[in-house]
C-alpha cells in the first residue's frame, strides 16, 4: 500500500472527525468539563474505525456503497425517510462548514464575511467540478493535516498528565465549576455523534467503489480506516486538552470558530496560529466537499441512478445535481447570517438520530456469509459491531431530549 492510498481515509477523518462542529464542540467541551470527555473520544473513535472498515469491506465485496444497501436492505418507505433525513443533516452540515470556511478566510485575508462565504462556495464548486476524486482527496487530506499543530500545542501548554489520564475513565461531573449532569450528557452524545457522522461513511464507501477497489485491497481498506480515523481521534483528544488548558475554570464560553485557534496561538505563537488556520480552512473545506459529494452519492444510489464523481454531468445528472444543489442551498442559508456554530450543533444532534438506520444495513450485510463469503465479520468484529449498534441506539434516543432539556448545552 502506498502513502497516497491513505488519503481516502485521511480526508474522511480530517474532514469528518475534525470538521467545523468538531473544532468548536471539543473546545467547548474542554472549556466546560476539562478533560472529562476524553473517554468519549476513545469509544467513538473505535466505533468510526469499525463502521468505516465494515462499510468499505462491504462496498469492495458487494460493490454496494452505503445508500445502495439502505435501498436494498430496509423497507422502501423507511429508506426514503432515511434519505430525506440524511439530506437535511447534510444541508445543515454543509451550511455550517461553508460558514466556518468564511470565518477562516476572513481571519486570514480580511474582507466582508458574506463575500468570503461566496468566495468559499465558489472555490468549493470549482474544486469539485474540475478535479477528479483522487486529487480532491489529496488536496484536502494533505492541507488539512495542518491541524497536527494541536498535537504540539497540547503538551506545550503543560497539562497535568495525571488529570489528563483520569479523563479516559468515564465519570460524572462533581466539580462546582462544571455544569450539571444533563449538560454533560448532551456533550457526551454530541461528541459521540460528531465523530460518527453518517456522511463520512457514505463518502468513504462510495469512494471505495468509485476507485475500483477489489478484495485484494481489503488490507488498504483496513489501513485507511484505522490510520485515518485514529488520526482524527488523536487530534480530537488534543483539541479537548487545549480547550481545557486555555478556558476551563475561567468563565469563558468559546462559542466561535476563531476561538478554537487561540490555544495554538497561546502555545506556539503567530506561526502556529497561521499553520492552524490553514489546516482549519482545508479541514472545514474538506468536510463541505465530503458532505456535498456524500449527498450526491446518497440520492443517486437510493434512486438507482448512475453516479460517480469521475463521470460527466450528462452521464450522471442526478448525482451532480445532488452535490451542486447542496452547496448552493447551503450558501443561501449561510448568507442569511445564521451562526454556523449553532447550525452545526443541530446537525450533530439530528445526525445521531439517523445513524442507526445507516449503521444497521451495513452490519447486516457485513455479517452475512452468503453475501460476503470469507470476508464476513469474524467473532470479535461482530461482537464489537453489536455493542456499538446498542450504543448508537441509546445515543439516538437520548439526543433530542438532551438538546431540549439543556437548550443546546447552555444549561
Amino acid at each position: 500500500m502506498s502513502f497516497l492510498d491513505l488519503f481516502l481515509g485521511i480526508m474522511s477523518a480530517i474532514g469528518g472527525n475534525v470538521d467545523m462542529g468538531q473544532l468548536v464542540f471539543t473546545i467547548e467541551g474542554g472549556a466546560q468539563f476539562g478533560f472529562m470527555l476524553l473517554w468519549v473520544v476513545v469509544i467513538a473513535s473505535i466505533g468510526i474505525i469499525l463502521f468505516a472498515e465494515m462499510s468499505g469491506r462491504v462496498a469492495v465485496v458487494t460493490k454496494k456503497p452505503a445508500f445502495a444497501l439502505i435501498r436494498d436492505e430496509v423497507p422502501r418507505p423507511l429508506g426514503l425517510a432515511v434519505l430525506i433525513a440524511s439530506i437535511f443533516v447534510n444541508l445543515l452540515t454543509c451550511t455550517a462548514n461553508i460558514g466556518g470556511a468564511a470565518v477562516v478566510l476572513q481571519l486570514l485575508f480580511g474582507g466582508d464575511h458574506r463575500l468570503m462565504m461566496v468566495v468559499g462556495a465558489a472555490l468549493l464548486l470549482a474544486t469539485i467540478g474540475f478535479l477528479e476524486l483522487e486529487p480532491i482527496e489529496r488536496i484536502f487530506g494533505l492541507m488539512g493535516l495542518g491541524l497536527v499543530v494541536y498535537l504540539f500545542a497540547a503538551p506545550g501548554m503543560a497539562p497535568d498528565w495525571s488529570r489528563v489520564a483520569s479523563g479516559f475513565v468515564p465519570q460524572l461531573p462533581a466539580s462546582p465549576d462544571m455544569p450539571g449532569t444533563a449538560v454533560y450528557g448532551y456533550y457526551v452524545v454530541g461528541l459521540f455523534s460528531a465523530i460518527l457522522m453518517p456522511y463520512e461513511v457514505h463518502f468513504y464507501s462510495s469512494g471505495a467503489v468509485e476507485q475500483g477497489w477489489t478484495p485484494k485491497q481489503l488490507a488498504s481498506n483496513f489501513s485507511n480506516a484505522v490510520i485515518g480515523f485514529a488520526l482524527g481521534g488523536v487530534l480530537t483528544v488534543a483539541l479537548i486538552v487545549t480547550g481545557a488548558m486555555a478556558f476551563y475554570g475561567r468563565g469563558v464560553d468559546p462559542h466561535l470558530l476563531g476561538t478554537a485557534a487561540l490555544p495554538v496561538a497561546l502555545a506556539l505563537g503567530v506561526k502556529g496560529l497561521l499553520f492552524v488556520l490553514v489546516g482549519m480552512l482545508f479541514a472545514v473545506g474538506g468536510a463541505a466537499a465530503e458532505t456535498a459529494l456524500a449527498n450526491g452519492y446518497s440520492v443517486a444510489q437510493f434512486l438507482g441512478r448512475t453516479w460517480g464523481k469521475n463521470r460527466k454531468p450528462r452521464d450522471a445528472p442526478v448525482f451532480h445535481a445532488g452535490w451542486i444543489g447542496l452547496i448552493v442551498a447551503s450558501l443561501a442559508i449561510a448568507l442569511t447570517g445564521v451562526p454556523p456554530v449553532e447550525v452545526v450543533e443541530y446537525s450533530v444532534i439530528f445526525a445521531v438520530v439517523v445513524l442507526p438506520f445507516t449503521y444497521w444495513p451495513i452490519l447486516r450485510v457485513a455479517r452475512d456469509r452468503s453475501k460476503m463469503g470469507e470476508h464476513a465479520n469474524g467473532l470479535v468484529v461482530d461482537t464489537l459491531a453489536w455493542i456499538f449498534l446498542t450504543l448508537i441506539g441509546l445515543a439516538a434516543v437520548a439526543a433530542i431530549p438532551l438538546m431540549l432539556i439543556t437548550h443546546n448545552g447552555q444549561g
